[in-house]
């Protein structure tokens, strides 16, 4: 559960319906909601809130003082700070997904970025934007994972940091200039995170766990094991599950549910799906070519 977050909390004790949910690393949220025909008033949040609205919302108003605005749809974004205080009136369906962060998070991310604390920081408040950038975050990575599954951590972590330094970059008063990475890992590095990945296969692993392996920050180890690897870590990771799963199915009698939790995956069928995914062949059609 995300209680801690006073906007999920404010949610639950309206008509939104709760569709999914999960905790991320360091306590980020993500929920995924719909509603229809309710009015909600937020305000004192303890944290910031973005929302990208998935489906419908064209009957989303917020109240003005000029009176209530709309400007909903599927791919409008709305960041509400902090500070923000919101009344909204949902005369339709809309279906939304939140992700919930704080001050501390986004502190932490400009100081593993920049190196240096900032002094201040604030974000700027958008109602019914649009950001390529950040729908294209939403639906390919966040909500083409399955929250609820560990060998997905990877992946949800690697999308919400690029996210939150999205909104570092384009959505706050910091306005430091970028480290310039130059180059990828040593080779020393890039050995060392090749044996670690082999040897926790089995294991949910985290961004922060592989970029601590390095010694670096979780975002300049994203961006410097793709140019050195030409993966991002989280497709990496999924690419050596996926060459172990086929070893075995080729040279072991091992069950498929076996292969798929010796290889990471949490069942059999998460195994199966991404497996025929990436090959175009199911692990049982695969270990009948065997036979």
């Amino acid at each position: 559960m995300i209680e801690s977050y006073r906007l999920f909390d404010n949610l639950r004790q309206h008509r939104a319906r709760l569709l999914d949910h999960t905790q991320l690393e360091a306590g980020i949220g993500l929920a995924s909601w719909s509603n229809r025909h309710d009015r909600i008033h937020q305000t004192d949040a303890n944290h910031h809130t973005l929302s990208l609205y998935i489906a419908d919302g064209y009957e989303s108003y917020r109240k003005t003082a000029g009176g209530w605005r709309n400007g909903g749809g599927p791919d409008r974004l709305c960041l509400m700070p902090q500070a923000f205080e919101s009344v909204w009136d949902i005369r339709g369906p809309l279906s939304f997904v939140h992700l919930y962060f704080t001050d501390a998070h986004l502190r932490q991310l400009a100081e593993q970025t920049w190196d240096r604390s900032p002094a201040e920081m604030r974000l700027d408040a958008r109602i019914f934007a649009e950001d390529p950038q950040i729908t294209l975050l939403f639906r390919q990575f966040l909500l083409s994972c399955n929250w609820q599954d560990s060998s997905d951590r990877l992946a949800l972590g690697s999308a919400v940091t690029l996210l939150l330094n999205h909104l570092l970059r384009h959505y706050s008063t910091l306005r430091w200039p970028e480290v310039q990475v130059r180059g990828g890992l040593a080779p020393y590095q890039l050995n060392r995170l090749r044996e670690y990945i082999d040897a926790h296969l089995d294991q949910p692993l985290r961004l922060a766990d592989l970029a601590a392996e390095a010694g670096l920050s979780e975002y300049h180890f994203a961006r410097m094991f793709k140019q050195s690897q030409g993966l991002a870590p989280h497709q990496y990771l999924l690419q050596q599950r996926l060459q172990r799963a086929e070893r075995l199915l080729r040279e072991s009698a091992e069950s498929i549910t076996e292969i798929a939790l010796r290889c990471g995956f949490s069942s059999a069928s998460h195994f199966s799906n991404r497996f025929r995914q990436a090959r175009g062949i199911a692990p049982s059609a695969l270990r009948r070519e065997r036979s």
